[in-house]
Order: C-alpha cells, then structure tokens, then sequence
C-alpha cells in the first residue's frame, strides 16, 4: 500500500504548535467543519458589520487584531471579545518579518498584546498569526516557547484573496469553494481595502457551509 505525502503538509511539518487546519472529526457529531478567521481589524468601516452578520447566523469567528487598531478602537475590540468570538495576536504595526529585525518583530507582539490588555484586561493572546504568514520554523518554536503567552501560530489553507481588488466579490468565493475541505481554516480581512468582496464572501461561505450541514467552529474550540 503506498502512502502520499501532499506538499502542503511537507511545508508545514516544521512548524511545531501550530495551527493550519481543524482536527478532522473535531466536531462532535462528525460533521465536516471550518474556521472563519479574519485579520487586520478592528476597524469601525468593517468590524461591527462582521459582528453583526456572524450574530445573525449564530456563528463565531476568531479575529487576529492590529495592536494599533485595538488602540485607536478599543471599544470595538471589546465588542469582539463580548460576542463571544477568539481574539489573537497580529503585531502592533502589521509588520512583515523578513522586513524587521527579530528584535523589533518580537517587541510588536508585545506591544499589541499589551494593548489588548490595556483595552480589555486580557492578560495573553493566545494565538499569533504573523503578517503575510510570513513565519519561519525556527522563529515559531521560539515565540511558543517565550515569555509573550503564546501557544499557537496560526496559518491558514484557504486564502480566497478578499483584498484584491482586481477579483469580483463573486471570484473570491469561488476560490472558497474551490479549495475548502473539512478542517479548512479560511482567512478573511476586516478592512477598508477588502471592502464589498468581504461581505459577499463571508455571508455566500457561510450560506454555503450551513446548507450543506457544516459546522462553522472557532479555532480553540473543544
């Protein structure tokens, strides 16, 4: 019997403590499930719309927030926390790491969750998604194992490119339904640029998902 080994999971074999996909069978009743995650927030253009929709169809979400934007929204960032959905960390600046010094990089993340705490009282953010998944294996195990609270990097398998403006919003969903599978972790962004795309995208996935008896789960759920 032979066995294959997919690219993708070779790519992601050196990242320990990380998240790219949901357990399969990690729904209770062994529904085939998905996580909505979106980056970049919160903003007051697009984050209550996001929380509004996701209360009108009964879903949560995880959203990796801009330490910058949790200080000048601190309201809606706890909103995002109140309405029941995950919270992770996405540097204060939106930095790229191949662009920053280790040094600088590792104090983004402390700055934003440093802001977090200072808007909220949460003390760690769990979760990080670095910026453009820009992220190397090295770098990864060191963040789990420091001092910042950390306990999984989050990347992603669906990346329907809600920001590019040369794709209709109807393009990007189609790359949802092009590429989900059972465990997909989709990545969508709460912010100016990614404007009507978004919108279709999340309510035409979560539609989607719903008719076909899918669960729509955040990332630490049990």
């Amino acid at each position: 019997m032979s066995f294959i080994i997919q690219p993708y999971d070779i790519v992601r074999r050196p990242y320990k403590h990380s998240i790219w996909r949901l357990p399969i069978g990690a729904s209770a009743n062994c529904r085939p499930s998905l996580a909505l995650t979106f980056d970049d927030g919160p903003i007051p253009e697009q984050t209550p719309w996001v929380l509004d929709t996701l209360d009108r169809y009964g879903v949560k979400a995880t959203f990796f927030c801009v330490g910058d934007n949790i200080r000048k929204y601190p309201d809606i960032f706890r909103e995002v926390i109140n309405r029941g959905h995950e919270v992770g960390n996405h540097t204060f600046h939106h930095v790229q790491l191949m662009k920053t010094s280790w040094r600088e990089y590792v104090e983004e993340i402390r700055m934003c969750r440093d802001e977090a705490f200072r808007a909220s009282g949460m003390a760690q953010m769990r979760l990080f998604r670095a910026p453009h998944g820009q992220m190397l294996p090295w770098r990864c195990n060191e963040l789990v194992n420091g001092s910042l609270g950390i306990e999984n990097l989050v990347f992603w398998d669906v990346m329907p490119k809600d920001y590019d403006r040369r794709l209709t919003p109807q393009e990007v969903f189609n790359n949802v339904k092009r590429y989900v599978r059972d465990g997909s972790v989709i990545v969508l962004h709460d912010s100016v640029k990614s404007n009507e795309r978004m919108r279709y995208t999340l309510e035409a996935t979560i539609d989607w998902a719903l008719e076909r008896g899918w669960e729509i789960r955040r990332l630490l759920d049990k």
